[in-house]
């Protein structure tokens, strides 16, 4: 690092501002009549003060919502304000948490916070997280996509100050000033708030009271900087507006004349410290997750509170982005209009449960309360749109291949919207016959009618006329009601059956068909020779793989491919937490309770053409709660790591564990589901996995990257526990084996430092307190009642591998979707897709409509380090296709279409986001 050339001029950037929390310590609407109060009071001054010029509006655009749903009447000085350039807003809709939401998730953030901030005629172009629980790795190229070349921060970096110690780490800064790099090289220019986001904040006007605050806030600020460009917070958490601050810098300048204080924004600070920077900056790579501390305050472990939350999130997520928007974009292709209106409700109403406080689950219970209702209307509408979308496709899908079989045949088309091929067992529930209450028949002799339908004597065809296994269950007179879109409801009785099966083969991004038919099915869809799965009581083998049940209900998986065992698997783990919503604490000297060693029950559960699964019961008793020394603490707002309190000695209750471990035909893939009724407080839950692989690092899906990650902590690491987030998966790898850890909606992991190289997952998190800077009871984050969690073991052929075992990881998330139909002909095949591709190490993310341009966008990205080729075949009539960014915008950069075939070619380099454009010659 080169030397500094001291500039002796200084120059006091003070930004004035508030971090809005929408909802924390306090409910949503009692948070959000403070910020009423707050904006009409900064409308004021700055209509009677021209010296207060600026101020941040915390860089989340909703607060222009949250404010005009109660102020309407004041738009138009907000908006001329905003004009001027004296109130900057976006560039985000809301302030997310950058690892418990999607990759898209975090896109449509950026998306939406531009398209609401446009009718404003200005967005600040500033990466802004300001309190965000750490950063994923791939914001710099985030942020370079969405033109932004900056970012402001305040956690995942340790500065070490320019008169204390040079960095010597990725994850340290000399100064507060920094680059920080993506895996992809794409760089930003970081600003650490190495004082915090307040560091301005309550500027006094008393000029003896001003000598000593700037005496010391100067020298704080000058500890970090590179420059003589000093940046000061003005403001804070929900803090009101400091109206008198003209008076109090001009009382700054009267005392520190060597020292211009200005009133300023983060775009003059940034012009200025770019103009002024002299020095080498440290460059950090990658996640900043605080991995340089002691490990006590990343708030990591806010990723296993309230896990309810997380998965309901997950399912939203992937409903919206993985289904619906899918599904919606193959309609509109078929001339359907995009339905953008409800995009944007619905990803708005999900991205309000985003902010750190309330995905975290870190909040009060009444915040939590509402987040489960916004969760709800945001997957109802997903599913309208979905559903709406499915009835437009389907009805153009030709099925008269299987009039052959008679006109009662009943087809179903399954729609698999990965971006994969994907084969797996599926459920579709028909309607045999119905009957219409339109029809004039009595009711009673309707459901007479029904309830006689036969339903013997039927089999499941596909396209090609094969027979396929099937499991049928008779779910006999249902009621239904069709909406028309020209007619009043129309009601009706059915006979309805579901059929389970597994869908081979069926196209990423499309569809496959089969048909119910009249016919002996045989033993349909499987070989003569095809052994069962099922060997014995407690084993399962697929050819492919082979679990060994052992009498504590562990389980030894043997992957053909590598050669290689995994033993001790499914091992459940029970220990104390006397930590809070933010921390896990485990109470000093205490031993997990476990089920290893202790007999478990276990029975053949289902045994078919498709599919075998057991069941494993297992039965602990554990502590019923915290002791009387533990809710002592927490009366007196202890420090979390400075408690001596545990779990009671006085009283027990049983934890029930049921343990369901499915093999289908032909899968390399473990399913794993787990469902107990939890009715013990101060607790927490995991799954064990060891590996028993020789590795010093593992990965974990993020934010448009697997992350590598080491398997030990940094010498300053002082926490006993190593917690750390995930999204779809978590994988440990060697040369020629490993084993990736899927699950969904459990975003808490951790590798043990146990010589085996065990992953542990987070199921479940029991806590009393919110925690932070009071005392604050969440008596519901302590989460009793019955849950369910979902996992998936993926073995695979290690490095060289592991893409693929990713690829599995990632269809898991995606809801297979089936529509029923009739014999009709059709435009489209009963087995197609509209687009297809390839590529090595890349992997699919998302397929929607541009708002602006009514382009096809489909974006990938690049798992690997190495330079991978995309290929796209596009969908009939595409004219051109492009290279785009996450906000829509073409980058110059055009796709040569191969005439004979429609495959477009794009390198992606490693670890690169690309999204490509495509136009329709037909519109």
């Amino acid at each position: 690092m080169s030397g500094i050339i001291v500039n002796t001029q200084k120059t006091a950037h003070i930004i004035s501002h508030t971090h809005w929390d929408r909802e924390w310590y306090l409910p949503y609407e009692k948070h959000h009549v403070r910020l009423i109060s707050l904006v009409d009071t900064l409308l004021d001054t700055m209509a009677k003060d021209p010296g207060y010029k600026q101020f941040f509006l915390d860089g989340q655009t909703i607060i222009l919502e949250d404010y005009l749903q109660v102020r309407p009447e004041r738009k138009e000085e907000l908006e001329s304000l905003i004009r001027q350039g004296r109130i900057g807003i976006g560039p985000w809709y809301i302030l997310q948490d950058a690892f418990l939401t999607s990759s898209e998730a975090n896109v449509r953030n950026m998306q939406i916070g531009h398209r609401d901030a446009k009718p404003y005629g200005t967005v600040s172009k500033i990466g802004y997280f300001p309190d965000t629980f750490g950063i994923v790795g791939q914001a710099p190229q985030l942020m370079r996509q969405a033109g932004i070349d900056n970012a402001f921060f305040g956690r995942g970096v340790k500065p070490t100050g320019f008169n204390n110690t040079v960095a010597d780490s990725e994850y340290e800064s000399s100064f507060s000033e920094l680059l920080w790099e993506g895996p992809d090289g794409s760089r930003v220019l970081g600003i650490l708030f190495a004082n915090w986001y307040s560091n301005g904040n309550e500027v006094p006007t008393d000029e003896e009271a001003a000598r000593a605050y700037w005496t010391g806030k100067l020298a704080d600020a000058e500890r970090y900087a590179s420059t003589g460009e000093l940046l000061y917070m003005n403001g804070c958490d929900h803090q009101p507006i400091q109206t008198d601050l003209p008076l109090a810098i001009e009382t700054a300048k009267k005392l520190f004349p060597d020292v211009d204080f200005v009133h300023s924004n983060f775009d003059d600070y940034l012009a200025a410290v770019r103009s002024s920077l002299s020095s080498e900056l440290s460059v950090v790579k990658g996640e900043l997750r605080s991995q340089r501390t002691d490990g006590w305050s990343t708030l990591v472990n806010t990723a296993s509170a309230r896990v309810y939350l997380k998965q309901m999130n997950q399912r939203g997520q992937s409903l919206l982005e993985r289904t619906a928007e899918p599904l919606a974009a193959m309609a509109h292709l078929l001339g359907k209009p995009y339905p953008h209106h409800l995009f944007v409700y619905a990803w708005k109403t999900l991205m309000q449960n985003h902010p750190h406080d309330s995905i975290c689950g870190c909040s009060v219970d009444e915040v939590h309360r509402e987040m489960v209702a916004r969760f709800d209307k945001s997957r109802h509408v997903a599913e309208s749109i979905a559903d709406d979308s499915l009835r437009t496709i389907v009805s153009n899908v030709d099925t008269s291949v299987f009039a052959t079989h008679g006109e009662d045949a009943l087809p179903v088309a399954v729609f698999n919207t990965s971006g994969w091929e994907r084969t797996g067992v599926v459920a579709a529930e028909l309607d045999v016959s119905r009957l219409y209450f339109r029809d004039g028949v009595p009711l009673p002799e309707i459901n007479a009618r029904m309830e006689a339908v036969s339903l013997d004597g039927r089999t499941l065809v596909n396209e090609l006329g094969e027979p396929v296994a099937c499991e049928i269950e008779d779910l006999g007179l249902q009621f239904g009601y069709d909406l028309p879109d020209d007619r009043f409801r129309q009601p009706y009785m059915s006979r309805r059956v579901k059929l389970t099966f597994q869908a081979a083969s069926v196209p990423a991004l499309g569809w496959r068909t089969f048909a119910w038919v009249r016919g002996t099915a045989g033993d349909a869809g499987v070989s003569e020779e095809a052994a069962p799965i099922v060997s014995g009581e407690r084993v399962l083998d697929n050819g492919l793989l082979r679990i060994e049940i052992a009498g504590d209900g562990s389980l030894s998986v043997s992957d053909a491919a590598s050669g290689r065992t995994y033993r001790d698997l499914l091992v459940f783990e029970d220990a104390g937490d006397i930590g809070n919503e933010y921390m896990f604490r485990q109470p000093e000297g205490e031993k997990a309770i476990t089920t290893q060693g202790k007999p478990a029950a276990v029975t053949v559960l289902e045994n078919n053409a498709f599919r075998a699964s057991l069941e494993i019961l297992h039965e602990l008793e554990i502590p019923a709660e915290g002791d009387e020394t533990f809710e002592r603490e927490k009366r007196e707002a202890v420090y979390f790591p400075e408690r001596r309190g545990g779990r009671t000695k006085e009283r027990t209750v049983k934890l029930a564990i049921r343990a369901v471990v499915s093999l289908e035909r032909g899968s390399r893939g473990v399913g794993i589901d787990v469902t107990f009724d939890n009715q013990a407080k101060d607790h927490r839950v995991r799954a064990l996995f060891p590996t028993d692989l020789a590795a010093s690092h593992h990965y974990a899906d993020s934010v448009f990257e697997a992350a590598r990650r080491d398997n030990q902590p940094t010498a300053e690491w002082r926490n006993p526990s190593n917690g750390q987030h995930q999204q779809a998966f978590v994988d440990v790898s060697e040369e020629r084996a490993g084993l990736t850890v899927a699950n969904l909606g459990l975003n808490e992991y951790e590798l043990l430092r146990d010589g085996r190289g065990t992953i542990a997952v987070t199921l479940l998190r029991a806590v009393g307190e919110l925690g932070d800077w009071g005392v604050f009871p969440t008596p519901e984050a302590q989460c009793l009642g019955e849950y369910r969690f979902q996992m998936t073991l993926l073995p695979h052929d290690g490095e060289r591998g592991r893409f693929e075992a990713y690829a599995r990881a990632y269809q898991t998330q995606t809801e297979w979707q089936t529509a029923q139909t009739g014999i009709q002909s059709g435009r489209l095949q009963p087995r197609a897709a509209m687009l297809s591709w390839t590529g090595d190490e890349l992997a699919f993310a998302s397929m929607k409509i541009a708002e602006d341009s009514g382009d096809l966008m489909l974006r990938w990205f690049n798992m690997g380090a190495r330079r991978d080729e995309l290929r796209i075949r596009l969908p009939e009539g595409a004219a051109e296709a492009y290279v785009s960014d996450i906000l829509e915008r073409r980058s110059g950069e055009d796709l040569v279409i191969a005439d004979s075939d429609g495959v477009a070619v794009r390198k992606a380099e490693p670890y690169e986001i690309v999204t490509v454009g495509v136009r329709n010659g037909r519109e």
